[in-house]
């Protein structure tokens, strides 16, 4: 027997941006493989017979691993269950998609992926601004700043990254933003560069801190929170009042 597999995005946190697809597919599930930040409400989907199998990963934390991961995945999947992984914002954006799709090539067995709200354009509309705009941001791009030993990753684009005229987003970058600033700074970025530190966007935990990139060095090398954040720089960041 072999089963399916939905890969689902679940958004930032806050059930009702979930997608009419994601729900249905959790209502359908035998089992659901969710991470920690895609738990809570969203969860009060799955039918009362599913399985519900906690698999996420958290910095500083233990967690179980990838290949444990993609090896439920697969066993799940060969017992003909409906599976449903269950990854916190879109899936494809810095979610490990890649290794668990092809852990499921290599045992034949068929998926979809069903995309979620990305985390960082929830942080943008929570602060009630855009990504982009007309001759100031032209561009955005998304980057990581945590490697998988948990460093700053060492062949990141500082070019780019230092471009004035982009909105950045950094994906799980608190401990390491300090170090990476220095490196931006290097190489030409404004040390009042506009900066957004947004913490469990959509939940009601959530908190918005508009400052500066130097400024918010200062504050993370001092003190640290566990919960998940983007940090948002560029010309757009803190443009308008908290409302």
């Amino acid at each position: 027997m072999t089963g399916f597999v939905s890969f689902v995005g679940s958004g930032p946190g806050d059930p009702e941006l979930l997608t009419l697809k994601a729900v249905d597919r959790l209502k359908t599930a035998d089992a659901v493989l969710f991470d920690d930040l895609s738990s809570g409400p969203i969860l009060s989907h799955a039918g009362k017979g599913t399985d519900l199998v906690g698999v996420g990963k958290r910095a500083g934390r233990a967690s179980p691993k990838q290949s444990h991961v993609s090896q439920l995945l697969v066993e799940y999947a060969q017992t003909g269950a409906r599976v449903v992984r269950l990854k916190s914002g879109d899936g494809g954006m810095f979610g490990r998609l890649e290794e668990e799709i092809l852990a499921l090539r290599e045992a034949g067995i068929p998926y979809e992926i069903i995309p979620g709200i990305p985390s960082a354009c929830a942080a943008a509309a929570a602060a009630g601004i855009p990504l982009t705009r007309r001759m100031t941001a032209r561009r955005v791009q998304f980057v990581t700043g945590h490697d998988v030993d948990g460093t700053l990753p060492n062949d990141a684009n500082l070019v780019a990254l230092a471009d004035p005229m982009a909105t950045t987003v950094v994906f799980m970058g608190k401990r390491t933003f300090p170090a990476l600033l220095e490196k931006l700074i290097a190489h030409g970025l404004p040390r009042d560069t506009p900066a957004l530190l947004a913490e469990a966007v959509s939940t009601p935990e959530q908190s918005l801190k508009r400052t500066t990139v130097s400024e918010l060095a200062k504050e993370l090398q001092a003190e640290f929170s566990p919960n998940p954040a983007l940090i948002l720089y560029g010309p757009l960041a803190t443009d308008y009042d908290d409302g």
